[in-house]
């Protein structure tokens, strides 16, 4: 009856974020009273959501075979630690995992939230459950890792993927949904500012840190994915292109772009409309990579699933969910009550930010033909086809150099010395390449200076440790 409990527990958060879904549809009044049941719904979806996750935890422990998902990816012989990580080793489990950090965020939200306005906190509380409740749909419908068999009970299982049994399984997958499923927060606050009409400096200052820490989540998880990558599978270099992998730095570039924009918007009041449009699309783009992970539409050594009912599902709820924010951001974005920043110039600084953000989008967008590139071709012509690390270097590299030459004016604004920091570091980049790679690329010669710079312009001006820590590393990489 173990298992069945954790089954029967996400039909009640199921039920929860079902109710939470209808009084905020119906209840967009704030003086409703069963507007203000949106936060005990959120705090039974959290309690229900984790009890189920425990529950499949010990049943893993404990060696439950006769539950179909513990048979298929766990041994009796398997280290404890290797049985904990074979919860997220497959599609249905890792669904709940999924599942699980999206009730975490709502936690966070519901203890950060307790000096916002009631009906702002609501509404974001009440977006993250219309999300969860397509997930528990899904989870439910046509992923429960709880099913059990009828007969013919295994006396073991299966076992766990040998190249699953890895320090990387233990911490790659919890690290990076923190990221991905983080998003959201940033969505929800889209939404609501959307319906409440009304958008200022202080949204932005709320909203930052919630987008820093997924954005700080999803960047130590796709290091350590491509770490593990790297080593695991023998590629030619830590980052190879493959669809999985763009599935989630798509979501990281618009995410850096929604931080600068945020920056200036908590300052400045300026690109307000602009967070509003890159909260959605980063969002946008976890869902995509959901999509591509578990649908099967394209090939790759990471994929989940290939499922094409779960990758239909996920595809209609990706339209339900984004179609639905866009048509919302078009009628009212240009009705939201802004600051009248008519009389201030823009700065050198902003003006740099935009440009960038601008490039992030530009980038994100020759990643996202790339990898959705050959799923279409093979719909209109129904021939297979593959797009390689050719085209991204060739498409994507370009743009990152121009952005890379954007920020060294914002890094070193003295022109003087910004022109002998580039001089220096093209000497020395020319030097180290040609002494001991003998490399006469001109992109080499480039990327090297311009990442040379950036780390000491940055070092030199001696700015926030967050920001000289975040442009170092992106010169770095």
């Amino acid at each position: 009856m173990f298992p069945e409990l954790g089954h029967f527990c996400l039909i009640l958060a199921l039920c929860l974020a079902g109710l939470q879904t209808i009084f905020f549809v119906f209840s967009f009044n704030q003086h409703i009273k069963q507007f203000n049941l949106i936060r005990p719904l959120a705090l039974g979806q959290v309690f229900f959501i984790w009890l189920s996750f425990l529950i499949l935890a010990i049943s893993f422990v404990n060696d439950d075979f006769s539950v179909q998902y513990i048979a298929h990816n766990s041994n009796s012989a398997l280290p404890v630690y290797y049985k904990l990580t074979a919860i997220w080793a497959a599609h249905e489990g890792s669904l709940l995992l999924w599942v699980l950090i999206l009730s975490a965020w709502m936690l966070a939200v519901i203890v950060a939230s307790r000096n916002w306005v009631v009906g702002f906190s609501n509404k974001v509380l009440a977006v993250m459950g219309c999300i969860n409740l397509g997930f528990l749909i899904l989870l439910l419908k046509s992923s429960n890792p709880f099913l059990r068999y009828i007969t013919d009970i295994p006396l073991d299982g299966v076992d766990l993927n040998p190249l699953l049994q890895d320090l990387g399984m233990i911490s790659h997958p919890p690290i990076l949904y923190m990221g991905y499923v983080g998003t959201v927060v940033a969505f929800a606050f889209a939404i609501a500012a959307l319906l409440n009409g009304q958008l200022d400096e202080v949204w932005a200052k709320k909203l930052r840190p919630w987008v820093l820490i997924a954005w700080v989540f999803l960047t130590l998880g796709i290091t350590l994915g491509s770490w593990w990558a790297y080593y695991e599978l023998g590629w030619g270099g830590w980052w190879f292109w493959d669809p999985v992998e763009n599935a989630s730095f798509m979501p990281w570039l618009t995410a850096t772009a929604l931080l600068h924009t945020l920056a200036v918007a908590a300052k400045k009041g300026r690109f307000l409309r602009l967070a509003l449009f890159l909260a959605i699309s980063t969002f946008a783009l976890s869902l995509l990579g959901t999509f591509i992970v578990r649908s099967g539409v394209i090939t790759s050594v990471h994929a989940f699933a290939a499922d094409p009912a779960r990758g239909v599902f996920v595809l209609q709820f990706l339209f339900l969910a984004i179609g639905g924010a866009l048509f919302l951001y078009a009628i009212r974005a240009p009705k939201l009550i802004v600051p009248d920043l008519a009389n201030n110039k823009i700065t050198n600084k902003e003006l740099g930010i935009l440009s960038n953000n601008i490039l992030l989008l530009i980038a994100t967008g020759t990643v996202l033909l790339g990898t959705l590139y050959p799923v279409l071709y093979d719909v209109m012509f129904a021939q297979k086809l593959s797009v390689g690390y050719p085209y991204f270097n060739a498409v994507f590299v370009p743009i990152i150099l121009i952005m890379l030459a954007i920020m060294l004016p914002a890094v070193m604004p003295k022109p003087k010395a910004l022109l002998l920091l580039v001089a220096f570091s093209l000497l020395l980049a020319i030097s180290f390449l040609v002494i001991y790679f003998k490399l006469p690329k001109l992109n080499a010669y480039i990327g090297l200076s311009f990442a040379l710079a950036i780390i000491f312009s940055t070092l030199y001006m001696r700015k926030k440790s967050s920001m000289t820590l975040g442009h170092i590393g992106l010169a770095v990489t």
